[in-house]
């Protein structure tokens, strides 16, 4: 299962236009620009915005804290809307 999630905690299924995988196109309308690959886990992937924090979007505390949850080590943050979805998803 997909998920947009967005800085003001707002979360929404999505699923791949065609019914499998996310084109780069549909990656870059969800984040708002050039995007860049956050492996979670085995299985899932965190799309965000590339230059999110050099262009300052909005903290995003929802997506911070799975990211935190899956690299708990890791002292970063996550920026603007995001994509999670299953590493399949994406070719």
């Amino acid at each position: 299962m997909a998920e947009i999630i967005k800085t003001n905690g707002m979360r929404q299924s999505v699923q791949p236009a065609n019914g499998t995988d996310f084109t780069l196109e549909e990656m870059q309308a969800i984040v708002g620009g050039d995007i860049e690959l956050v492996f979670l886990n085995e299985t899932e992937i965190m799309v965000v915005n590339e230059e999110g924090k050099i262009n300052d979007l909005a903290y995003n505390l929802a997506a911070t804290r799975i990211f935190k949850e899956n690299h708990p080590s890791v002292s970063d943050y996550i920026v603007g809307d995001v994509l999670v979805c299953d590493n399949k998803q994406i070719k």
